[in-house]
C-alpha cells in the first residue's frame, strides 16, 4: 500500500510517500480500505515534533473506508460495511488496521467525506460546547478561526443552543462563511488593534462566557482579556504556536475565569462514549441541523501541500486526503 510516512521532524517536505506492507486485521481489529483520510492541526503537531511520537510513523488519526477483513473477536461488523474513525494512528494510508472498539458505522445517507469531515472535529465542537462549557441560550460566545473546520462546526452547535456568537476570522471570505454558519457578528482581526476590545464592544463591556481558542500564542491573551468575570477560556488548540507557562493568579486578575486544555480523547475513552457522541453528530448531520463544509481535496501524495495550506490559513472547513 502507499502511506505517507515521516522518518524524521520537520517542516512539510519531511512528508515522503512510502510503499509499505498491507497491515493485517489480527484480533480485535478491522481492516479497512481507505475512501478518505482527514486533516487535522494534531497532525502538524505530531509532524514537527510539538508532540513527540516514535519514528518512523505513518501520519494521521482519522478516516473513512469499507472494511475489508474482519479480525477474530469482533463482533457487530462485516466486510463491506462503511466505518469511520478518529483515533487510529496511520491513517495517511490506503488501508487502515482500526481497532473495532474505535470504530463507528457511517450511516445510509452520509457520504463518506461527510462522515470523515463529521466525525473527529464534530465529535470535538461536540463536546467542547455540550460538555466542557455547556453553552446556553443568551450566552456570549467567542469562536476563533471561526471559518475553519472546527470553528464552523463550533458555531453551529452554540448557534443552535440559542447562544449569540461572535467569530474573529482573517478575510471577508472567511466573515462569509462564518455568518453562514450562525455567527451573529464576526471581528476580522487583521483589522483591529485592540482584539479584546472588539469582542468586549459587542457584549456592551461584559465579556464573553467562554472564548473557543484554537489558535493558541497569538490570540490567547485576548481570549483572557474578553472573558466575562467567571468566564471559561477554552484552549483547543494552538495553530499559532503554543501558549507560554501562566500564572495562575492572572485568571484571578481577569475575573475569577477559568481556564481548560481539553482533548477528544477524555470525552470519547470508552467505546460507548465514542458511539454515542458520533451517533449525536451524525444525527444532526442528518437532519440538516449540522453541514459539514468539505473545504479542501487533496490527493494522498501531496499531504505535504495540505499541511503548507492548512498552516498558512489558506483553508477553510475540513481538509481531506483521498487516496
Amino acid at each position: 500500500m502507499r502511506a505517507i510516512q515521516i522518518s524524521e521532524t520537520g517542516g512539510p517536505e519531511v512528508l515522503t510517500t512510502a510503499e509499505l506492507p498491507d497491515p493485517t486485521a489480527g484480533p480485535g481489529t478491522l481492516l479497512v480500505q481507505v475512501a478518505a483520510a482527514g486533516v487535522n492541526y494534531i497532525d502538524t503537531y505530531h509532524r514537527e515534533g510539538i508532540y513527540p511520537l516514535p519514528l518512523p510513523r505513518v501520519l494521521g488519526l482519522e478516516g473513512v473506508g469499507r472494511v475489508r477483513e474482519v479480525g477474530e473477536g469482533v463482533d457487530g461488523f462485516a466486510v463491506g460495511d462503511r466505518v469511520a474513525w478518529a483515533e487510529c494512528p496511520g491513517s495517511y494510508a490506503e488501508v487502515v488496521a482500526v481497532p473495532a472498539e474505535r470504530a463507528v458505522p457511517v450511516p445510509d445517507g452520509v457520504s463518506d467525506e461527510v462522515a470523515v469531515g463529521a466525525l473527529l472535529q464534530g465529535m470535538t465542537a461536540h463536546a467542547l460546547v455540550f460538555d466542557t462549557y455547556p453553552v446556553a441560550a443568551g450566552d456570549d460566545v467567542l469562536v476563533h478561526a471561526a471559518a475553519g473546520g472546527l470553528g464552523l462546526l463550533l458555531t453551529q452547535f452554540a448557534a443552535a443552543r440559542g447562544a449569540r456568537v461572535i467569530g474573529t476570522v482573517s478575510s471577508a471570505e472567511k466573515e462569509e462563511l462564518a455568518r453562514g454558519a450562525g455567527a451573529a457578528d464576526v471581528v476580522r482581526y487583521t483589522e483591529v488593534d485592540d482584539l479584546a476590545g472588539a469582542v468586549r464592544a459587542l457584549t456592551g463591556g461584559a465579556g464573553v462566557a467562554v472564548a473557543y481558542d484554537s489558535v493558541g500564542a497569538s490570540t490567547f491573551d485576548a481570549s483572557l482579556a474578553a472573558l466575562r468575570k467567571r468566564g471559561m477560556l477554552v484552549l483547543c488548540g494552538a495553530s499559532s504556536g503554543p501558549v507560554p507557562p501562566l500564572d495562575p493568579q492572572r485568571l484571578n486578575q481577569a475575573g475569577s475565569v477559568y481556564l481548560t486544555r481539553p482533548k477528544l480523547f477524555d470525552y470519547i475513552a470508552t467505546p460507548d462514549e465514542l458511539r454515542a457522541r458520533a451517533a449525536a453528530v451524525y444525527s444532526a448531520v442528518a437532519d440538516g441541523s449540522l453541514d459539514v463544509r468539505i473545504g479542501h481535496r487533496y490527493p494522498l501524495a501531496e499531504a505535504a501541500s495540505a499541511h503548507t495550506d492548512l498552516q498558512a490559513r489558506r483553508t477553510t472547513g475540513k481538509v481531506l486526503l483521498i487516496p
